[in-house]
């Protein structure tokens, strides 16, 4: 990519957050840390979990980016006799034109570009697991054969964290390959207002698409590129390896509440994820404060809590936001 190519594409994500803002408004009022952190996640890559309460509008925003940027949607409601073969295909036996029998591979829904796991804690690990190697190497092995999966490749999932009868926790393994944890609250009375104004009057309108799935591989490569001092990706170091109890310079607060800590995962997350954050925001490179943004969303499914956290009610929200405010952000 040449240098004009790349300025042309840097200016295309930086016209275009107002763009998709302006179509998400179509069916979406308010929400709008939880739209910011979703597009980060998606020009950067990664994939999003998504918490909240029934009737927060989880899928619909999912299915409404997926219009966006034209790419291919397939929605998986999770439940608990859900088989791993119900995601990734199976092997059926077809008879061809001259009487041979043989085993065909018919794909499952896991091949499209934008996956929505709906209520993916309902369903048992074995079956969560098939989505693992989708999510990490972007490919499914089935029937000792490996098929690729189109790019670009994304997995939102929803979880409801009020009604836990019946639900499996997800495992850390699998919770540590999204790259955000979106919470989703009820909208302030004014906006609530809003909704039941607009959802009762007329339909919506539809939603028009504005990039492709090309555009969205540019945008990733753009992100990339985009550069961050050395002193702003130490603090983003410093901030996750601030949260693993037992470690030399580890707050006493963290060594007190919390059981384990991020990895490294999490502060290739926070560097990738502000140099997103820095281009939707039309800056030419990584601020402080684009790492203390998304220190949040990276951190809250990253960071176990001991019983003396649960019993004093001390959560993950209050050991970040005391991070932020304990580690120097220079040395």
């Amino acid at each position: 990519m040449t240098h004009e190519d790349e300025a042309q594409v840097v200016e295309q994500i930086r016209d275009g957050r107002e763009r998709i803002v302006r179509e998400l408004s179509k069916v979406i009022i308010g929400q709008e840390e939880v739209i910011e952190q979703l597009l980060i996640c998606l020009f950067a890559g990664g994939h999003c979990l998504i918490t909240g309460a029934p009737g927060l509008a989880k899928t619909l925003l999912v299915s409404s980016v997926a219009k966006i940027f034209h790419l291919n949607f397939q929605r998986i409601q999770f439940t608990p006799d859900l088989m791993p073969a119900d995601i990734t295909g199976t092997e059926i036996l077809e008879q061809s034109a001259d009487g041979h029998r043989q085993l065909q591979f018919v794909k499952g829904p896991i091949f499209a570009n934008v996956i929505l796991a709906d209520e993916i804690n309902r369903t048992p690990p074995k079956t969560q697991a098939a989505l693992l190697e989708a999510m990490q190497e972007h490919q499914v092995t089935a029937g000792g054969q490996r098929f690729e999966l189109e790019e670009p490749f994304f997995v939102l999932a929803t979880q409801n964290p009020i009604e836990m009868e019946g639900t499996y926790p997800l495992p850390e393994a699998q919770l540590d390959r999204f790259l955000f944890n979106v919470l989703i609250d009820y909208l302030p009375p004014k906006d609530e207002l809003a909704v039941v104004m607009q959802t009762t009057s007329t339909k919506p309108e539809p939603i028009e698409p504005i990039f492709t799935g090309e555009d969205v591989a540019r945008f990733h490569a753009a992100v990339r590129r985009v550069p961050i001092a050395e002193s702003i990706a130490a603090y983003a170091v410093r901030l996750v390896a601030a949260t693993r109890p037992g470690r030399d310079g580890t707050p006493d607060f963290v060594n007190q509440y919390a059981s384990w800590g991020a990895g490294l995962r999490a502060a290739q997350t926070l560097v990738l994820g502000a140099k997103a954050r820095a281009l939707l925001n039309g800056h030419a490179h990584v601020r402080t404060e684009d790492i203390q943004a998304l220190a949040h969303p990276t951190l809250r499914h990253r960071v176990l809590l001991s019983y003396r956290a649960e019993a004093e009610g001390f959560n993950v929200e209050n050991l970040v936001t005391r991070l932020l405010q304990e580690i120097p952000t220079e040395v």
